[in-house]
This record gives structure tokens, sequence and C-alpha cells, in this order.
């Protein structure tokens, strides 16, 4: 598999890219409102998604996606507009080093709900960086 094929190395850049995210926007948002600097990353969003589907020559005919498909995708949708809301709005109010780390706990969350309701199996060892993920999210948000 090439290194462009690899889970690993679009889940690094992921990460790369969500830390920039954060310290951009904490620098970005000083003298904005929350929900309007969320507005605009939207658009910004919408524009490189639609330049990335373009340059892929991804499109796909709307009527050919299920209507499962369709539903969990704008769930999915929702639940992302919901989190950059909440996340801006914490970066307004706290410090990016505290924040980041707090909404980090979605790891914690994914592997409970991935657990419970999508089969996925994780071993002890998993579980024990579960654990620790939680734990270090917790133990940098706090105010010494």
């Amino acid at each position: 598999m090439s290194l462009a094929g690899s889970w690993q190395l679009w889940a690094l850049l992921s990460a790369i890219f969500a830390a920039l995210t954060a310290i951009f926007a904490k620098v970005g948002i000083e003298n904005v409102n929350s929900d309007f600097a969320t507005f605009i990353r939207t658009i910004v969003i919408l524009g490189a998604a639609a330049a990335m589907v373009t340059i892929t020559g991804s499109w796909q005919a709307p009527g050919a996606i299920s209507s499962r498909s369709w539903t969990f995708l704008v769930l999915s949708g929702l639940a992302t507009g919901f989190s950059w809301i909440c996340y801006f709005r914490a970066l307004k109010l706290g410090n990016a080093a505290q924040v980041a780390p707090i909404d980090k706990l979605s790891v914690v969350i994914v592997a409970v709900i991935a657990t419970l309701f999508l089969g996925e199996k994780l071993s002890a060892l998993n579980w024990v960086g579960v654990a620790l993920i939680g734990l270090g999210a917790v133990l940098v948000a706090i105010q010494a």
C-alpha cells in the first residue's frame, strides 16, 4: 500500500490541520462574534470541499445516494455544525491549549459509541489508550 493510501497518514494530517484550526481560530476570533466566525469558516470549507470534489472528479448524482446515506450524512453535517459552534464559543471564552484537549474527548466518546453501536472491537491495550486520552485531556484542561 502506498503512503497516500495509508489511513495513518491521513489521520496524522487531520490532527495537524485540527491543531492549526485551533490556533488560527483563536487568533481570528479575537474581535469577532463566535457564531459569525463559524459562518465564515463554513463558507471557506464549502468552497474548499467543492474545489476538491471538482479537482478529483468526485461529483456524484444526488439520486445515486441511498436515503440511509443521505440521512446519516445530514445528521453528520448537523453534528459538525453544532460542534463548530460550540468549539468557537469555547475558544472565544477559553485558552486554545485547554479548549482543544477537551474537544478531543470526542476520541473517547467515539470509541464508546463505535463499540456499543457499530460493533467495533477494541483490545484491552486500546482501552488503556482511550482512558489515557481521556485522562490527558482532563489534565491539560485543568487550570493550575
